[in-house]
């Protein structure tokens, strides 16, 4: 049975970690429930999520932040640092500018909310949640540009990112759209 969609901003906790264990449980739990149009795709296989996140969470800087209605996992944003010559730049085509290499950035990895909570700001709160306790001076993000009839990268774009090139992180993703912002 679906959740009732929410009208106005749920009474959420938000929760924030720097050690995956203590939350892997949740992510992959909320992630097969906002990807599962898309699970039948190796790229988004929830075996695959759970390979990347495992990746991830070993990378310096790791950090997750989740919504909670009381104990109930409801979105998720992570990130961790990326320095200059990562290969999250590296891949980046045409080469970022070295103002944005030249310090650490935050790489927002994966951001979701389960649909029942879409479009009442949640997804806003985990995102500048995450951000809130970056020293670094730029956060990244990659987008399927197809995502959401381009909702999702329209979404960004409101939230001051902007586009600087693209990446495919592997042969079984999409090509995708890297775009970045200041954390302040």
């Amino acid at each position: 049975m679906e959740a009732p969609r929410m009208t106005s901003a749920p009474a959420i906790e938000l929760r924030s970690f720097t050690e995956l264990d203590a939350v892997r449980g949740d992510l992959l739990d909320v992630y097969a429930e906002v990807r599962a149009p898309l699970l039948h795709l190796a790229n988004y296989a929830v075996s695959s999520f759970g390979e990347r996140l495992d990746r991830h969470g070993a990378e310096p800087g790791f950090q997750a932040v989740l919504a909670y209605e009381g104990e109930h996992p409801v979105g998720y944003a992570y990130g961790n640092r990326i320095e200059d010559g990562d290969r999250y730049w590296q891949r980046t085509n045409p080469a970022p500018s070295e103002k944005y290499t030249e310090h650490a950035a935050v790489a927002l990895k994966e951001i979701g909310v389960r649909p029942a909570w879409r479009g009442t700001g949640v997804a806003r709160r985990i995102h500048d949640a995450l951000l809130a306790s970056r020293d670094e001076p730029y956060v990244t993000l990659m987008v399927n540009e197809a995502a959401g009839d381009g909702k999702v990268h329209a979404l960004y774009r409101s939230w001051g990112y902007e586009d600087i090139g693209h990446s495919q992180p592997s042969p079984a993703s999409p090509r995708l759209t890297v775009m970045i912002r200041s954390t302040g």
